[in-house]
């Protein structure tokens, strides 16, 4: 039986401050996430607990970051 994966995530608010970079800490990134800079998939995100799953894309400020199995836990 192979272990179910999809539910593997990590949250947008941990992603942009741990593996994008984006924020020093989890308060900025809440601040970025909440002003409407971000997006997932291509759609503007303002949860900043959504659930990341690999090969979702998330933006800010013209860059590009894919979630990768690595970074879910």
């Amino acid at each position: 039986m192979t272990p179910d994966t999809s539910t593997k995530y990590i949250e947008l608010n941990a992603f942009l401050k741990v593996v994008a970079k984006v924020a020093a800490t989890g308060g900025q990134a809440k601040v970025i996430i909440r002003d409407g800079s971000v997006k997932v998939n291509g759609q503007i995100e303002l949860r900043n607990k959504r659930k990341l799953h690999a090969t979702d894309i998330v933006e800010h400020q013209g860059k590009q970051y894919i979630v990768t199995e690595e970074v879910t836990r």
